[in-house]
């Protein structure tokens, strides 16, 4: 059985959760609650299982309900209506989140993602990233990587590119390491987009500030600091070109 609290400032979305929880019999709701105080409170008596966690709590936000705690030992869903900041963050870290109004077929599916993370271990992971990537500038931010076999915390600064291999993608890092995600590399692209990262060509995503060197010739290349030369798409130089001028 998982036990789970509700903490959120709106009643229509906790009596939206709680019914969404009744199709599912290995849930029980230990209590619901509107303000981060109570939910923290609540937190140490009942130790829940899994904390169902709104962004926005009146004047403050689920970050501070985590903030609270030295470890998290609990499973943690995001709720929230649709804020691009936030979701972005939540994928970084590679958090579990459901977007207001919350459908069946989601909540369903993040469920099966929780019950499949065993290791509390790698849960407090991600939530420290969250918590680390609300006091950095972008380009300081960290990612969690997961795979089958491990989960995997990198500072941006030290991947110097990603390459496609068919539906997943590898992370090339300053260390001379690869690490290796079952995510494309379109989602990467998109998630690092306001990031110092450029698509170059439809199998590489590469650290503009690892870039040491652009070719101009037919075809033009970049050369990362590990020496590395990765061909740059017609298409995507002018862009390129833009990227590394207004590089800080």
């Amino acid at each position: 059985m998982i036990r789970a609290i509700i903490i959120d400032d709106e009643q229509h979305c906790i009596e939206s959760v709680v019914e969404l929880c009744k199709s599912h019999n290995e849930i029980s709701i230990e209590g619901t609650y509107t303000t981060v105080a109570d939910g923290v409170k609540a937190t140490n008596e009942i130790k829940p299982d899994l904390v169902f966690l709104d962004v926005e709590i009146h004047d403050k936000t689920g970050f501070n309900y985590l903030e609270q705690f030295h470890s998290h030992p609990f499973h943690v869903v995001f709720t929230t209506a649709y804020n691009k900041y936030a979701v972005k963050a939540f994928e970084f870290s590679a958090l579990h989140y459901l977007l207001k109004p919350i459908t069946n077929d989601q909540f369903k599916e993040v469920l099966k993602r929780v019950t499949e993370t065993n290791s509390l271990e790698t849960l407090s992971q991600r939530i420290d990233t969250l918590l680390y990537n609300q006091t950095v500038r972008e380009d300081e931010r960290r990612i969690t990587i997961n795979n089958s076999e491990a989960t995997t915390v990198l500072h941006l600064a030290e991947i110097l590119y990603c390459k496609a291999d068919v539906n997943c993608t590898y992370f090339f890092l300053k260390n001379n390491k690869k690490v290796f995600s079952s995510k494309t590399l379109k989602t990467f692209s998109e998630l690092f987009e306001s990031s110092d990262f450029y698509r170059v060509d439809q199998s590489f995503l590469v650290n503009l500030k690892h870039v040491k060197k652009f070719t101009k010739g037919k075809p033009s290349f970049v050369i990362m600091s590990n020496g590395k030369d990765i061909k740059v798409a017609i298409s995507r130089k002018a862009g390129l070109l833009k990227r590394l001028n207004n590089l800080r």
